[in-house]
């Protein structure tokens, strides 16, 4: 149940806004001019002030604006029989959630009060989920507060001060290399550098070199001497990520460099001693890889000597919000569009998805809805197909619509555009029989998306 305050002059509106709100579940205080308003709002928070623009002598904006100052995530619904562009856009820059014009229809002004309040109680959850990103779900810059991760972070706590190799395993885009610079930043060797190198991209002719360092002459184009990047990570961590991807050759030299804590650069003749902690990772499974002859066994079991495995996004749902809102705030900052939020459906389909690229995936979903949200609240369709949850059957028709035809010369893209969208708001309104809110839910979008398209492409809408 939300609080709300009801303000209008006329006591026939007043007196019908109250009692339709309170039909729906909602307790209701109504006052009838801006001053009583304001007076009440000094003492008083609400979710929702609904108020009309004329009050008499005054003006509903002074209800906004101090509604606003006081409370500044209490959501403010402007409604007037003189609507005005002028009026529109100064109540929209005073904060104002929406602005509907007399007469309205009822289901319209009750789908608008429901869609305002929760973005009110999205806000709400959003506080929350800014305080989980403090130091109780994060770990040196690893979020999470799922039960699997609970338990990974107890593990890091306990690992971390050791210089014990430890083998990080999880699927492509957990966050393995956070996990590593974790284990580096708590432990004993934080000052030190971290070094952190993927195997799979160095060319198999080159590893070597790169891992133990070479001497000058050492092969052609060696006209120096070069360390390593076990040199270059003494006194911290190296982190050998796709370690699978590492050639048999080169893994018994590791092998040696692990057991002796010595390496040899390629080319020279005495051994140089390393002081350096060995992290590695890899979504291989490397024990099928022992089986399977690519992998030293002798190697893996030096490597695991601690095993740590990152969960994938789809076993640790409860922090799928938690991750979405720390990317969030990231790219809304980097946009300079702070303030943005999720919407209670963009938040299903978040939930609803198996991100079968993990957080990685998760950060581009994000980073997509950022750039392409026209508002504060993001919708569902921002998101890709795949994370909407749109049947991949659906767009094959649409897929190839033009396939083998020659574009004409005075093709125009927009008109074309136009048409495919009239025809799917058509087919939508069809469906739902008119009624606005249903046809925007089969569309993906939200209501005021479909009220925006619809007086875009000069429709008849129906029904709210």
């Amino acid at each position: 149940m939300a609080h709300l305050l009801v303000v209008d002059d006329e006591r026939s509106m007043r007196e019908m806004l109250e009692i339709l709100l309170q039909k729906v579940g909602h307790s209701v205080v109504a006052e009838e001019d801006a001053g009583a308003a304001c007076e009440r709002l000094e003492h008083e928070e609400f979710d929702l002030v609904v108020t009309d623009l004329r009050l008499g002598q005054r003006s509903g904006l002074e209800v906004l604006e101090r509604a606003k100052a006081l409370h500044p995530h209490t959501e403010v619904l402007m409604i007037t029989a003189f609507a005005s562009a002028e009026n529109a856009v100064q109540a929209m820059k005073l904060g104002a959630y929406d602005y509907l014009t007399k007469p309205f229809k009822i289901d319209e002004l009750l789908v608008v009060v429901e869609k305002a309040l929760e973005k009110r109680a999205l806000v709400r959850e959003n506080v929350q989920l800014r305080r989980q990103l403090g130091d109780r779900a994060r770990f040196a810059g690893i979020l999470g507060k799922s039960a699997a991760m609970r338990e990974l972070f107890a593990l890091l706590d306990k690992v971390a001060p050791s210089r014990t190799t430890v083998l990080v395993t999880g699927e492509s885009g957990v966050g393995k290399e956070l996990v590593a610079r974790a284990l580096h930043e708590k432990g004993g060797r934080a000052a030190g550098p971290f070094v952190a190198v993927n195997c799979g991209a160095i060319p198999e002719g080159l590893i070597e070199s790169e891992l133990f360092g070479h001497e000058k002459g050492a092969f052609t184009g060696a006209v120096a001497a070069k360390p390593g990047l076990f040199s270059e990570a003494s006194g911290g961590t190296l982190f050998l990520d796709e370690i699978g991807e590492l050639p048999l050759a080169v893994q018994v030299k590791l092998l040696r460099a692990l057991q002796q804590r010595v390496v040899r650069p390629v080319g020279g003749l005495r051994d140089v001693e390393i002081d350096v902690r060995i992290v590695a990772a890899t979504n291989r499974d490397l024990e099928q890889e022992v089986r399977e002859g690519r992998f030293r066994e002798d190697l893996y079991y030096r490597l695991n000597v601690i095993g740590l495995k990152v969960p994938p996004v789809r076993e640790r749902r409860e922090d799928v919000l938690l991750l979405a809102e720390h990317f969030l705030q990231a790219f809304a900052k980097e946009q300079g569009r702070p303030g943005m939020a999720f919407s209670r459906a963009a938040q299903r389909a978040l939930l609803d998805y198996d991100f079968p690229g993990n957080v990685r995936e998760l950060e581009n979903v994000v980073e997509r809805a950022v750039t392409l949200s026209d508002g504060d609240e993001i919708e569902p369709d921002t998101f890709p197909a795949a994370v909407r949850g749109a049947s991949p059957t659906f767009a094959v028709p649409y897929a190839g619509a033009l396939s083998g035809v020659d574009l004409p010369d005075d093709f125009d893209l927009q008109a074309w555009l136009d048409a495919c969208e009239r025809e799917m708001l058509e087919k939508a309104l069809e469906r739902s029989r008119g009624v606005k809110t249903e046809a925007a839910k089969l569309l993906g979008i939200t209501f005021r998306s479909i009220r925006y398209r619809l007086e875009k492409l000069r429709m008849e809408g129906g029904g709210s």
